[in-house]
Order: C-alpha cells, then structure tokens, then sequence
C-alpha cells in the first residue's frame, strides 16, 4: 500500500536485489538468537496502531493477509536465526502489509528498536547511523548492499594513525589523519583544505 510516512534519506534505494540470507555478510549479521521472542502479535499491532495515530490513519486489519501474518509471527518468534535472517523476515512482513496503513513504518521500528538492543556499546554517533540504515533497509528504501556497507564500516576498529585515510560518518568529507591527539582525539586534515580539525575517533571512518 503506499501509505508510507517518510522515514528519512539513508542512502541508495531498493535495487531490487534479493534481501540479506548469509552469504556475503559477516558479523554482525551471522549472530543467531531469537531476536523477535520478546515481540507477540499483539505488540506489533499496538506499534502500527501508533504509527497510525501519528499519522492519522485508520488503523486496521489487511482482511486478505492480517490472519496469516498473524499465524506467520508467531512461528518466527520462536525461531533462531542469524541477524540478517531476521532482518529478511522484518521486511518481507513489511512487504505482505498485515495493515492497512503504515506497514512499512511499523516492521521498520521493530527493526530499530532491534539495533538499539543488539548494538548498545557502540557510541552514541555510530548508534544514530546503524539504527536508521536497518530500518531503511527493513521499509525498503535501502539495499542489501548499502546497508551491510554502512552497519559494517561503524564496527571497524577507530584505532587511527598518522597517515591513514578516514572519512566522516555521513561521507561528506575525507582527508587524512595528521597525529594523535592527547586524551584520544585525533587531528585529520580534510581533502582541499589547509585546516586541521580535532575529532573524537567514533566520529571518524577509515576511507
């Protein structure tokens, strides 16, 4: 149904491509848990109901596929998958749309709400970036490709030194680290510019 409020620009849309399985993807995607257990029916339709609120949307029952989601969920909720596999599952919900309204916003949550738990150690700034791409790629406007490029570079080391190329989280800017400063932080210098900047290093990428 195009229903679908905005979520926010994440990177390159849905290609197309057949969504993440496990060839190709490392940790964290290989993790295996039952990552949905926590998560009955009814607390799925209570997140649609908000986001239907928010939008002021009827909040309903698809009639055609509601029952069999239904009886889908409840399966799946006890089953141990890798992370990629539950992701697939988180969107391919999203794409039978158990709802009338806002299918896509409400597998989505689910799925951020998922990172917030799974990836609690990483600091603040790389949380904002991996929370948003999963959702992105479980609504369906991010690729398989792009979204394991993105979760997946905010789990390389920050051990940064002289000389080595790094990027801001976005990829607005690169340029090359010029020392290490004390208490941690780095100086880099970006592509162009004759300006050092001091940066904490969860803030900085290896390019």
């Amino acid at each position: 149904m195009n229903d679908e409020t905005e979520i926010g620009p994440a990177g390159a849309p849905d290609g197309g491509r057949s969504s993440p399985g496990g060839g190709g993807i490392g940790s964290p995607f290989q993790a295996r848990a039952a990552f949905v257990k926590n998560w009955d029916w009814q607390s799925v339709v209570g997140v649609n109901r908000g986001a239907c609120e928010r939008g002021r949307a009827q909040h309903g029952i698809n009639s055609e596929t509601g029952s069999a989601c239904a009886r889908e969920w409840e399966r799946l909720k006890g089953q141990v998958l890798t992370l990629a596999e539950t992701l697939d599952g988180l969107r391919a919900f999203h794409r039978k749309a158990p709802f009338l309204f806002f299918n896509g916003n409400t597998f989505a949550t689910l799925g951020r709400e998922l990172s917030f738990a799974l990836f609690s150690d990483l600091s603040p700034g790389r949380k904002r970036e991996v929370a948003p791409a999963i959702a992105h790629y479980v609504a369906g406007v991010l690729d398989r490709e792009a979204m394991v490029e993105i979760v997946e570079s905010l789990f390389q080391s920050a051990d940064f030194k002289p000389g080595g190329r790094v990027k801001t989280l976005r990829g607005s800017a690169r340029g090359v680290i010029v020392s290490v400063l004390p208490g941690g932080r780095v100086a880099w210098q970006p592509d162009g510019s004759q300006s050092e900047l001091a940066a904490l290093p969860e803030s900085l990428l290896r390019a």
